[in-house]
């Protein structure tokens, strides 16, 4: 069986595949339909926070399959509830929205954005400020608000109530927040537009500034969250307390899931039949992210800041190497050469790496074996070297 041109004849040509047939794979090993091994630095982009196929994961996951599969949100499930109590009393947020991924998590923050806004004041209070270079779904409504014109090509028309601010500059943001202005959504470090943190400065500005005009202040934690950062949530490094707060990706370990959770303003907003997901909750999933959860604590986020310290000390000012950025095990490194061909030739050395804006990225496992990363960062160090 060609697995490739199986590909080729019937999956539509919306990726730019890689030549790697994955098969199987355990931690932060990944095996090819050859047998041959590779180290695995981007863990589905985010998505494999402990790796593939996690043993505790795995039984978590089993011991629901037997009890309940699926059920409509119109009855209680036991580990959606659950989930949400610890989602809640981890964070300080008081309710939660499921649904399947980042995007329908960041629509179901927009819809709440703006009835908040409706229900308070009225209509012409819609306007969503993001900002440029970010990133936020592709879905019609999150792909407008993804601050990157490259990605507003072929699609419109698109949803009215969206406006950009350039990432850091304060006085542009402030310039925006008029009286349309319902919500202001940030990433606290920009992934797929170049893992970029933003300025702790900015953020507290943007935070007291939202709280005095009763703006709302939604923070995308979809690639951010679940420890990568190195805290459970990035938004906990900078001292903010948001009104919507937005993940997914890792949140189940592999599994298909979205999170909206609300503060204290937004906890009531929505309300029976404003909004609504099929499969989000879905028991198998939440008992995915369940057991996840409940793994994150001080001493495998401490390992994360730690891991995310080895690899910039030992790729800053190594040759080819321009710049590094990020927080974690979110790295984002600037090369001299093209950084797609560097992914390419970790590929053939055995090492999977992502790219984002021109930069290489880096997303391992947050428990990868320091033997993996460190025999991983050397091979990748002397592919941007060459």
């Amino acid at each position: 069986m060609d697995i490739k041109q199986l590909d080729n004849n019937y999956i539509a040509a919306t990726y730019s595949r890689s030549p790697l047939i994955a098969e199987s794979g355990k931690g932060a090993l990944i095996l090819d339909t050859d047998g041959r091994q590779y180290i695995d630095l981007g863990s589905g982009i985010g998505v494999n926070c402990f790796g593939v196929c996690d043993d505790g994961w795995i039984a978590a996951v089993e011991a629901q399959l037997h009890k309940l599969s699926h059920l409509s949100n119109l009855y209680y499930t036991i580990p959606q509830d659950e989930l949400a109590q610890s989602l809640c009393e981890r964070t300080g947020m008081r309710k939660v929205f499921f649904s399947n991924s980042g995007a329908e998590a960041n629509e179901c923050a927009i819809k709440c954005a703006r009835k908040y806004s409706s229900d308070k004041y009225g209509s012409g209070r819609s306007t969503i400020i993001t900002l440029v270079n970010s990133f936020h779904g592709r879905t019609l409504a999150t792909l407008t608000a993804t601050g990157q014109e490259a990605m507003h090509v072929h699609f419109g028309p698109f949803p009215e109530g969206f406006a950009y601010a350039p990432a850091n500059d304060f006085g542009a943001l402030e310039a925006l927040c008029g009286s349309s202005v319902c919500a202001v959504m940030l990433e606290m470090v920009q992934g797929e537009g170049g893992v970029n943190p933003l300025d702790r400065d900015y953020v507290a500005r943007a935070a007291r500034l939202c709280t005095e005009r009763d703006i709302l202040l939604v923070v995308d934690e979809v690639q951010t969250g679940n420890g990568r950062t190195g805290s459970l949530y990035a938004y906990m490094q900078y001292g903010i307390s948001p009104d919507i707060v937005t993940t997914a990706k890792g949140l189940a370990g592999g599994l298909p899931f979205g999170c909206t959770l609300f503060g204290e303003k937004t906890e009531n907003t929505l309300t029976p039949g404003s909004h609504g997901s099929t499969f989000g909750g879905n028991p198998i999933c939440a008992a995915g992210a369940l057991n996840i959860l409940s793994r994150l604590d001080d001493e495998l986020l401490a390992g994360v800041r730690d891991k995310g310290e080895y690899i910039k000390s030992e790729l800053s000012g190594a040759p080819g190497v321009r710049s590094i950025t990020g927080l974690g095990l979110m790295i984002g490194i600037e090369t001299v050469k093209n950084a797609k061909s560097i992914a390419l030739e970790c590929l053939e050395k055995g090492v999977i790496v992502l790219t984002a804006k021109g930069k290489v990225r880096l997303l391992p496992p947050l428990t990868i074996k320091k033997e993996e990363l460190e025999k991983a960062i050397q091979i990748l160090k002397g592919v941007i070297a060459q």
